[in-house]
This record gives structure tokens, sequence and C-alpha cells, in this order.
């Protein structure tokens, strides 16, 4: 029999779904025939398993011991540095300034990452325990490519976890990026078309027309300055699609600088980079009333000026 007190980051979500990542050996199949035979028990009585779970409640599940090993806490994230461009930071929620050539999170070749820096910092300030954490860590709300620079925002509690996820899904969070592209796009408002990702390939397609499999993008452009062929973007996005802007200025005629994807091969050789001129620059908030997270409506967050808008135009524009 395995017992788990439940605190605030495990609160607020289904019992089966808390088992499933308290007890990763545990066969889902096996858990549920626990529920049907009354072998799951919530403060001592009998519970369905889309039974929410809050502080302070009592799980007890009655399953043998080679199938009831708890999730063990890993530690890789301390092999890595707590370095970290901090922009804002509260009791609930950080946004980080992430560098080109950092992933968001592990995976391939590379070990560092963005994520398990964010684990390794709130550790050192005693925030995150992974010991203490049946069901939780740390996790990264939004994300972006290795080699696009700025904003991302982890949530450092399960309800702000859930409070944010749900926020972009709604299009509470507005995303603003800073680009140079190879000539000019139109100048918006908004630029609407259709998106197709080929998973074998890791790659999108656009469209101007609805086609079978591909969802409506919305991208918002604003030309802030012109220099020679290049042309410096204030772009919106209205919806978050994979590789959305590169692919979408691409397809309008004004691929993203430096881009080896969707780019300008030669205009990248001529200026000398091979790593999108793409950065997350800023982020509004618009939650509703009443949500936890409210407070965030009022806070200006950006990421100041890229280095390569420095680098290319040499002028601040705010």
């Amino acid at each position: 029999m395995k017992e788990f007190i439940i605190n605030d980051n495990d609160s607020g979500q289904r019992i089966d779904k808390f088992i499933t990542k308290a007890l990763p050996d545990l066969p889902k199949s096996m858990m549920y025939r626990l529920f049907r035979q009354k072998d799951v028990k919530l403060n001592g009585k009998r519970c369905d398993f889309s039974a929410k779970l809050t502080p302070g409640d009592v799980v007890r599940v009655y399953v043998r011991d080679e199938l009831s090993a708890v999730k063990k806490a890993d530690m890789s994230f301390l092999k890595l540095p707590a370095d970290l461009d901090i922009v804002y930071e509260d009791a609930s929620v950080i946004i980080v300034n992430k560098p080109e050539g950092l992933d968001s999170h592990a995976g391939g070749s590379f070990s560092d990452n963005l994520i398990d820096r964010i684990k390794h910092y709130l550790y050192n300030k005693q925030e995150y325990l992974p010991e203490n954490e049946a069901s939780f860590a740390p996790a990264l709300v939004s994300r972006l490519d290795r080699n696009t620079c700025g904003l991302v925002t982890a949530a450092k509690t399960a309800e702000a976890l859930r409070e944010l996820s749900s926020a972009v899904r709604s299009g509470q969070v507005t995303k603003i990026y800073r680009c140079i592209t190879v000539g000019a796009p139109p100048d918006g408002p908004i630029l609407t078309a259709y998106h197709k990702k080929e998973e074998s390939r890791n790659i999108v397609r656009i469209s101007d027309t609805p086609l079978d499999d591909y969802k409506i993008i919305r991208t918002g452009c604003r030309v802030l300055a012109s220099k020679g062929s290049l042309s410096l973007v204030e772009v919106t996005l209205y919806t978050g699609r994979t590789h959305q802007i590169r692919a979408h200025l691409a397809h309008v005629g004004a691929p993203v600088l430096g881009d080896g994807k969707y780019g300008n091969t030669a205009a990248n050789k001529r200026f000398g980079l091979f790593r999108q001129a793409l950065c997350a620059y800023s982020l509004r908030f618009s939650f509703p009333e009443g949500s936890r997270l409210a407070y965030l409506n009022g806070v200006s967050v950006s990421a100041g000026t890229p280095e390569f808008e420095r680098k290319y135009f040499g002028t601040q524009l705010g």
C-alpha cells in the first residue's frame, strides 16, 4: 500500500492523473482496475477516478510493491548552471530572457536547456524541492526554438501552470516579436493564411487558401524601420503554430534574416548571419476578472533591444 498526503501542487487535478505521475510503474489498465475493485481510497473512502484532489487529502493505493515504486526525484538539473536573465518573477511565475543557442527543453544532442536551469535556480532558492513533490515540477508555458531569443514564461506552481496554460489557449497572452526581414512584408495589420506541419520533416507549409488539414494562422505585422534591403518588423502572434512567423513571412516574400530553413540563403551569406534574427520581445496579459493571475494584466514585460537590432539598425525604438 502506498499513501500520499496531497499538497498545494498536487491539488486541483483528478486523482487518476495524480496516481499516473506519482506511480509511473503502475500500468494505467491496472490503475483503473484498482478503482473498480475499491483499492484506491480517498480520505478512507472509495472514490471515482475523476475525483478532484484538494490540499490535505489522503490518497491510499492498495497495490503490490513491485508495481508501486514511487517516482524518484530527478536531480539531473543540478548538473546545469543556474544562470538566468530574469525579466520578471513572483511567487507563481518567472519570465526569463532566453539567449539564442539555448534549448527550451532537454533533448537531442544538447544537454543544456532553459527549464533545467530554472529548476536549478528555484532549487537554490528552496522554492522547488523534487523530493517533496509527487506530481509537479516547474514547467514552461511557452517555448522558443533553439536559435530564437527572447521571453519565455514558466510556472512555479501547479495552479499557475493551469491558469497560464488556459490563458494561452484562450488568447489571453499576447506575444509580440521583433525580427529583421529581407524585404518588407505587407504592413499589416493582420495577415491571414493557412498552415500545415509536416511532422516527418519538421517543416511547415503555408497556403493562401484553405486546404485539407491546414489550420488558419493570423500574424500581425508592422514595419518599424527600413535600411537598404532589410526591414525591422514588429510581429504580433494571434495564433501560435509551429514556425508560424518564419514560415508566414517567407511566404509573403519577406523571410527572416539568418533563417536557414525558410530564409534567403544568399542574403544570409551576404550579411553573415546564420541564426534567425527573431526575438520574443514583449508580453501582454489579459486575464479575466477573478483569475488568480489577474494582477499581471498591468505588468509591462520586455526583453529589451535584441542584439541583432543594435547590430543592423544601430538604434533603439523602445
